[in-house]
């Protein structure tokens, strides 16, 4: 019987156990988690028949705020994913500018899917409130803020791959001659 000698590319004695990245995997993963829990409460609250919950044909207080709890938990996820790419590195403008478009998008989604719950919808109370048409376009457009504003929080250009060796030495310049 014979016995191969180890392969010296794969030995890990002179080798970290963990891989040098530049970002947290367990915070994208994390978040990622969230943002898909997020996205199941959301689809609970916009679409119950999918899990077989379907009672009403219209969309009532509680849909609309279940639906509005996983925009929530999204948006909470997708900040967690993305901030966990800037790696400590203080994030630039571009993306303090995007967290705000986040809550922002979040806020107007909110009081426009509540606005009948608030007082200022078409179907105010004691009226039976449920989701109309402006309500609708109201947290699409909160939604696309939300989307532009994960967009701005993505660190482009911040993880560019090393050179192989960043250590050695530029290569010598060919001399110039003085002759004409």
């Amino acid at each position: 019987m014979t016995r191969l000698a180890p392969d010296p590319a794969l030995s890990t004695s002179n080798q970290s156990a963990k891989p040098d990245r530049p970002y947290s995997v367990r915070r994208i993963r994390f978040g990622l988690t969230t943002t898909l829990i997020g996205f199941a409460i959301f689809l609970l609250g916009t679409k119950p028949s999918v899990f077989g919950l379907d009672r009403s044909p219209i969309i009532g207080f509680v849909q609309i705020a279940v639906f509005i709890v996983g925009l929530a938990v999204i948006c909470l996820g997708g900040y967690i994913s993305l901030m966990a790419l800037w790696n400590r590195q203080s994030p630039s403008i571009a993306a303090d500018f995007g967290q705000r478009m986040v809550a922002t998008g979040f806020v107007v989604a909110v009081f426009t899917g509540m606005a009948d719950v608030f007082g200022f919808g078409s179907h105010p109370l004691p009226g039976v409130p449920f989701f109309g048409s402006w309500q609708a376009r109201g947290v699409m457009i909160g939604e696309a803020l939300i989307a532009i504003g994960f967009l701005l929080l993505v660190p482009y250009g911040q993880h560019k791959p090393a050179e192989e060796n960043p250590a050695a030495p530029p290569p010598p310049s060919a001399p110039q001659s003085e002759s004409d």
